[in-house]
Parts: structure tokens; C-alpha cells; sequence
């Protein structure tokens, strides 16, 4: 308890909450003596308020429970009312009591008075709290089982209305009878720490100090009383063999809960899987976990053979807000840096830092979409969200290693569950969300740029099967899939050699998974309707600086199951992927200017152009993140060649080649021209029109700004534009919104030439690039996008009262 005595409780958050020394001595010297006692019962008394609506949310149900369980249809029989309600009435009574009685000692507070003999009544009725406490696991598995039963009591059971505190705004809030019927005892366990407050600030020789410490003496015996066999120091580490428990894995899982998403704190013991969230404390209180359930490791499953069980519909963002969000911390991260050279910029940097926590929070709770599903004993599922395939293999994998094991199903009391959840903060090996601005600034930022991966081949196969490779990389404190090898059929030794181009946003890690493909459709995974294929392997390397970023490939080999991957990369920084570089072959079509291939060809569009539009259209224009998803670097290289080349069998080459490449490779054509389809010399105009508030005077200017480009220019990008705005028509089967394509294509075709980006501004580095003017470059294209339909001769005749100079 030497801990506890540094401590003082206070209101705040709904519960009790901590304000440590520090925080004491900044409150100054009016709140020494009798002024912090009626401090710390102020805040009791406002914590006292709030546990007693909780307890009148709880007992709201029960009368017309109880009335109709002498009906002809009765949600619940009497039996299971007074298990799941044991004790409630008599708790309620005792606090309301205690509260009418402490209220107006408060309201006319002085030194005289005495509130000692009402905390010493208290806690000689702390015997009610023994007996709810005997009855608490066999009222929450009725709770349960009746839930399950009744889809009545289901509803009712998940959304108890709390009414706030009497000078809150917020009328109520919604709770579920699980959470509230865990308040007792998190109350009861607490009550020791607020008497220890309050001696500490009586003096002496007040005739409240006694009755005081009568109370405490009184609360401390029942706490030893209620788990006296055990000693609950020793129970956070002590499953029921008497063996350690121990904590083997923890992290930061996303959980569908109530059909929203919320961030958890999951701990994986040796003998049970603990879900907890932290409270919020005020800054520089001391953080608390609570536990939302738990799950004894010999009652856990994956699956259940039940197919009818419901699965909640996953909510999934568009993929254009989570983009956008990106965008906006990275332009975060090149602010903070800035400041950082700037005098006295260090206040606006802390501003910086903290919105870019919120932004980079938001972004790790509704980014991942992989389904991890878990059932306990009942049926019952728990469902978390994670944003790659390699971390729930490890869960999964880790849980399914201590199954192994002769294990037994773990019961803990409320108080051990209390003690373990406390320990929990101690115990954890992951402290903070892996968001940027909880890391150091020596630690280093990663890689920002383009990773070139070739997956050459995999050994170590026992049997022959059809085996695939997956790519995923770090960005903004997650992994994400960002490529797939083909198919391998029927082999013990696969050779894919395919390569892959891999924009990096500050990665660290390279990952591989090796993978079976599973044809099966009994295989099918209710939460994502896709075949759960086999993990076979996995691993991953470091991306090292030093090592990556030589001119040459580098050859590298990942160890995974017996099983040995073969794999090449070299990386190119964003500075330098960036550059338009003019092609020396004049020749071909890739870094030619425009307007000379269309003079060359006799043509309008460049035939690279059409023929690849032509082909996207034919049999792409269903096909799931068409223009997002990476081609096969070495299949777009191939078609680089031919169109380059002017090969007589190109037209044969694209009906063979993968829709994603023909994308790439169109994708690929806009990002090396030696100048943006939009022209250096518009630029500046565009990022100014775009800004523009007035409807009118924005279109009118955007509208003057296609005038002014070139004919070839022109021509291209109204062709693109209809093909685009085709594609978008598609969204519900292809997932490409308009606002995706604008994502996928602004930044290709507006980006300046090096020569231009740079005049005039000094970029500090190569995020800096990324992050400069790409909302704005996205927003020009979105907006010709959602434009209505644009023709050529209709521009060309509509002059309007503009100056030809720009």
C-alpha cells in the first residue's frame, strides 16, 4: 500500500481516477489540509453519483422483467432474474443512502464538519458486497446463456441507458449489462484507496480521524476476506496447476465491437487470452487497464461448425480517405520539420506532433480489413481486424502453441481478475501504438522511395502443391500487402522470378509469406467471403540503408519453416523516381514528348494510349483495384519494350498480358513523360484555379487552363478522362471511385519535371517531394473528373474573354 499513500483520488472519466504528487504540488497551496479533504470528497461524491445511476440502469430492467415472468411468455423465469440481478436492490440502497447523507455535508463545508460515521456505516455493509460477489460468475454465464436464448433480453441486455451526472450535458449513455454488472466490483476494490486519501488530509485530533480509520481497517478485513485462500500478489502470475503464468505475446489489435471499431490492448498468457482497453487519465495520472473479457486458452477456438452464425457486416472506409489521411501526415511530418529549423518553433511543433498522433490513431483503428475471429466455450465469437496476413498467423500460431499443452480451463474470481488486469501494465512488452510521433527522433524514419523486389524461386517443399508469394511492407505504423507472385502449380520447387515495383512510405521491414493456394470452396471465410489459403512460411528482413540502396541488386535468401525463399532488391529514393528523365532514344514512346509522337504516328492520342485504354476496357474494367494494384514490373518492362520498338505483335502481346500490367504499363507511360500531360508551364495556374472559392470564376478558369494546353495534350487527357470516368462507372465491382483514379492518376499527370518542382523552393527531403502539392494534384483531376462531359470542339469554339497569356 507505500504506493497507494502518494495517491489522491479524484472524479474524472466516470471512474476514480489518480492525481499523482506532481500534479498535487501544481494545485497550490489551497488545497493543503481540510481544503484537499473536501477536494478528494467532492470527487467521490461525483464518482458516487455516477455508480449509483449505473446501478439504477441495471435495475431498470428488472421490473418488467420480473412482470412478465408470471406470463404465458416470459423472456426470463424468476430463477434467472434473481441469479442475474442477486443483490443489486440492496447495493443501490446502500449507496443512495450514503450519497443523500454525504451530499449536503459537502454543499455546507466547513471545519466542523463531520463525515467519518456515514464512511463507517458504509463499510460495515461491505457484507452485501460479499455475497454479490460468490453469485458474479454464475450472474454473467446466466446473463450470457439467457442472451443467447432470448434475442429479447439480447437487445435489452446490450443497450442499458446510463443517465449522466446531474450538471452533464450528455443525457445518456448506452451500456451493456456485462460491463455494468462488473461496476460492483471494481467498486469494492477501490473503496480501501480513497479511506487512505482521506486520513491523509484529516488531522488527528479531528473526531473523524477514528470512525476513519475504523472504516479502513473494516474494508481492508473484507478485501482479505472475499479471496483470503489466495494471496492476490501471487495470483497475476499463478494459473489454477500452480504453475507461473507468464506473459507470452501482447499488441494493439482493432475489435469489432457493437459494429464499431475500437483499439484493444490484447495479452496473451500462458493459460488465457485477456482483452483489456486503457482508461483515460488526465496527463501525468497513472494508467489503468480494464479487462473486457477474457478467455481461458482450453475453451478458445477458431472456428465453429455452426455456418448460421451471423457475421457483422465489417465496415470498410473508401480507400480515397484513408489515402487522404496519409497525405495529410505526411505534410504533417515536412510541417514538423520545418519548425523545427524555425526560432521558437518548438510550441508549434508540440501542436504539430499531437494532431499527427490523432491523424496516424485514426488511421491505425480504420485501416486494417483482415478478419481474425475467436469463440469461446458458449459459441460465443470475438472479432479483431488486422491490416496483414503475417500478424494473425502469429496470433493465431502463438495460441495454438500453448494449446499443445495439457491445459486447463482457468476460472478467475473478480479479484484476481482485477489483480491480473493491474499487473497487465507492469507485464506489457508493447507501450505505445506504433504511431510516428511515439518514436524518438534518432530513430531512424525508414525508407521513402521505390523497393524493387524479384521473387526468384522457393525449396524445401515436402510434397508438390500450387504455391504463391506475398509482399508486405511497414508504412505509418502498420504492414500492408502490396504484391502477389502468380500461381505456381503443382511443384515442391516453384520458380516465379517475377519482379515488382514497391512505393515505400517510411518502411522498415520487408515481409514474405509463402502461401498454398486452396481451391475448396468449404474453405470459405465467412467474414471476408475469400478461401483461406494455407500459410506454409513466413519471414523478414531489415531494409537496411546501407545495404539497399547500392545502384546493384541485392541477393538475399528468408529462412521460413524448413522452407527457403530466394529473393533480389534494390531501392530507388522518391528524389529520384520522381525525375522525368527525357529519353536519349527519340524513337520510341516512353520520355518522348507528346506532341513529337503524335506528329510521328499521324495521330491525335498517342497509340500506346488507345491500345492500352482499348484493352482495360475489353476485359479489365471489373477487375478489382484495376489501376491500384501492381503490375508485374518485368511484364510492364516487356511492353515498355515492344510499344518502344514498335513491335508487330504488340496487339497479340496485350491480349495475352495481365490486365494489371497493361495498366502499369499505361501508368508507367503519363509518369516518364519527359514533361506532365498538363505541362510545367500551367502548373502554377492549375494549383491556383484549383484553390479558388467561387464556383463560377473556378470554372472559368479551369475550363481557360485546358484551352491553353497543347492539342496532343489536350486530346489525350479528355480521352483518359472519359476512360477514367468509365472505369469509376464500375465502382461496385472494380472498388476504383473517382476518387480513387484522381488518387491513383493526379500526382502522374500534374507532377512537375525536376527542373520546374524545384524552382523557387527548397524541398528538405524526399517526403517533403511526396507530400508537396499532392492533395492539390489530386483535387485538379478530381475535379475534370466529376465534371460534366468536355469536348474538344466545344472548348475550342467557347473562347470566352480571356488573355491567351497565362
Amino acid at each position: 500500500m507505500e504506493e497507494e499513500e502518494e495517491e489522491v483520488f479524484e472524479y474524472g472519466d466516470g471512474e476514480l481516477d489518480l492525481i499523482t504528487p506532481t500534479h498535487r504540488q501544481f494545485k497550490g497551496d489551497i488545497e493543503k489540509g481540510l481544503e484537499m479533504k473536501k477536494l478528494v470528497l467532492s470527487g467521490f461524491l461525483a464518482s458516487e453519483e455516477i455508480y449509483i445511476n449505473q446501478l439504477e440502469a441495471l435495475l431498470l430492467p428488472m421490473r418488467p422483467l420480473k412482470a412478465t415472468a408470471t406470463t404465458s411468455q416470459p423472456v426470463l423465469t424468476i430463477q434467472q432474474i434473481e441469479t442475474i440481478f442477486y443483490k443489486i436492490q440492496d447495493i443501490f440502497e446502500i449507496h443512495k443512502e450514503f450519497y443523500d447523507s454525504l451530499l449536503p455535508n459537502i454543499q455546507q463545508w466547513d471545519e466542523k464538519v463531520t463525515v467519518g460515521h456515514l464512511f463507517q456505516k458504509l463499510a460495515s455493509q461491505l457484507g452485501v458486497y460479499k455475497a454479490f460477489v460468490d453469485n458474479y460468475k454464475v450472474a454473467l454465464e446466466t446473463a450470457e446463456k439467457c442472451s443467447q436464448a432470448n434475442s429479447q433480453f439480447q437487445k435489452i441486455s446490450e443497450n442499458l441507458k446510463v443517465k449522466g451526472p446531474k450538471d452533464s450535458k450528455d443525457c445518456t449513455t448506452t451500456i451493456s449489462m456485462e460491463a455494468l454488472l462488473y461496476k460492483p466490483i471494481d467498486r469494492v476494490t477501490r473503496s480501501t484507496l480513497v479511506l487512505h486519501d482521506l486520513l491523509k488530509h484529516t488531522p488527528k485530533d479531528h473526531p473523524d480521524f477514528p470512525l476513519l480509520q475504523d472504516a479502513l481497517r473494516i474494508s481492508q478485513n473484507f478485501l482479505s476476506s472475499i479471496n483470503e485462500e489466495i494471496d492476490p500478489r501471487r495470483t497475476a502470475v499463478t494459473t489454477p496447476k500452480g504453475e507461473a503464468r507468464q506473459l507470452v505475446k501482447d499488441g494493439f489489435l482493432v475489435e469489432v465491437s457493437e459494429s464499431s471499431r475500437k483499439l484493444r490492448h490484447v495479452f496473451l498468457f500462458t493459460d488465457l487470452l485477456l482483452c483489456a482497453k486503457m482508461k483515460k487519465t488526465a496527463v501525468g495520472r497513472h494508467q489503468q487497464y480494464e479487462c473486457k473479457w477474457y478467455i481461458p486458452l482450453a475453451d478458445l477456438t477458431f472456428q465453429t461448425l455452426d455456418d448460421t452464425d451471423s457475421c457483422p457486416s465489417i465496415q470498410v472506409l473508401p480507400e480515397h480517405e484513408i489515402e487522404e489521411m496519409k497525405i495529410k501526415i505526411s505534410a504533417i511530418k515536412s510541417d514538423i520539420q520545418k519548425e523545427k529549423k524555425a526560432p521558437k518553433g518548438q510550441s508549434r511543433v508540440e501542436r504539430l506532433r499531437k494532431k499527427m498522433n490523432e491523424q496516424e490513431s485514426w488511421l491505425l483503428l480504420h485501416s486494417p480489413t483482415i478478419p481474425f475471429r475467436i469463440y469461446n466455450k458458449h459459441g460465443k465469437s470475438y472479432l479483431f481486424l488486422l491490416s496483414s496476413d503475417y500478424e494473425r498467423s502469429e496470433w493465431r500460431e502463438s495460441i495454438q502453441k500453448l494449446q499443445k499443452k495439457d491445459l486447463q480451463a482457468c476460472v478467475l474470481s473478480s479479484v484476481e481478475l482485477q489483480v491480473l488486469t493491474s499487473s497487465c501494465f507492469k507485464l506489457r512488452t508493447v507501450h505505445n501504438i506504433p504511431v510516428t510521433s511515439n518514436k524518438d527522433d534518432e530513430e531512424t524514419p525508414g525508407l521513402y522511395g521505390f523497393l524493387h523486389v524479384i521473387v526468384h524461386s522457393a525449396k524445401g517443399f515436402k510434397e508438390s502443391a500450387n504455391l504463391y508469394c506475398t509482399l508486405e511492407v511497414d508504412s505509418f505504423g502498420y504492414f500492408v500487402s502490396k504484391a502477389k507472385t502468380r500461381v505456381f502449380r503443382d511443384t515442391t520447387e516453384p520458380q516465379w522470378n517475377e519482379e515488382f515495383e514497391i512505393e515505400l512510405e517510411g518502411s522498415q521491414y520487408l515481409r514474405i509469406l509463402c502461401y498454398e493456394k486452396c481451391y475448396d470452396k468449404s474453405m470459405l471465410n465467412k467474414d471476408d467471403n475469400e478461401i483461406v489459403d494455407k500459410i506454409m512460411g513466413k519471414g523478414q528482413v531489415q531494409l537496411d540503408p546501407q545495404t539497399v540502396q547500392s545502384k546493384n541488386w541485392h541477393m538475399d535468401v528468408i529462412e521460413m519453416n524448413g522452407i527457403k525463399v530466394e529473393f533480389s532488391m534494390k531501392f530507388t529514393s522518391r528524389d529520384l523516381s520522381l525525375k522525368r528523365t527525357p529519353s536519349k532514344k527519340q524513337s520510341g514512346v516512353f520520355g518522348v514528348k507528346i506532341n513529337v509522337v503524335t506528329k510521328r504516328e499521324r495521330s491525335k492520342v498517342p497509340y500506346i494510349v488507345r491500345q492500352c485504354i482499348e484493352e482495360v476496357e475489353k476485359r479489365g474494367i471489373d477487375e478489382v483495384g484495376i489501376y491500384r494494384i501492381s503490375g508485374v514490373a518485368t511484364d510492364i518492362q516487356a511492353l515498355k519494350l515492344a510499344f518502344d520498338t514498335n513491335t508487330k505483335d504488340i496487339l497479340v502481346m496485350l491480349s495475352d498480358m495481365d490486365i494489371n500490367a497493361i495498366a502499369g504499363t499505361l501508368k508507367l507511360y503519363f509518369r516518364e513523360l519527359p514533361e506532365p500531360l498538363l505541362t510545367d508551364r500551367l502548373y502554377p495556374a492549375f494549383m491556383e484555379g484549383i484553390a479558388l472559392s467561387d464556383p463560377a470564376a473556378k470554372e472559368n478558369c479551369m475550363m481557360h487552363l485546358l484551352r491553353s494546353l497543347p492539342d496532343p495534350n489536350l486530346m489525350t487527357f479528355l480521352t483518359l478522362l472519359e476512360h477514367l470516368k468509365r472505369v469509376a462507372e464500375k465502382e461496385p465491382i472494380n472498388k476504383m471511385s473517382l476518387h480513387n483514379l484522381a488518387t491513383v492518376f493526379g500526382p502522374t499527370l500534374l507532377r512537375p519535371s525536376e527542373s520546374e518542382s524545384t524552382k523557387g523552393q527548397h524541398i528538405t527531403s524526399a517526403s517533403d517531394i511526396w507530400s508537396h502539392d499532392v492533395m492539390a494534384q489530386v483535387q485538379v483531376l478530381l475535379y475534370y473528373l466529376q465534371h460534366p462531359p468536355i469536348s474538344f470542339a466545344e472548348l475550342k469554339r467557347n473562347t470566352l474573354y480571356f488573355s491567351t497569356d497565362v
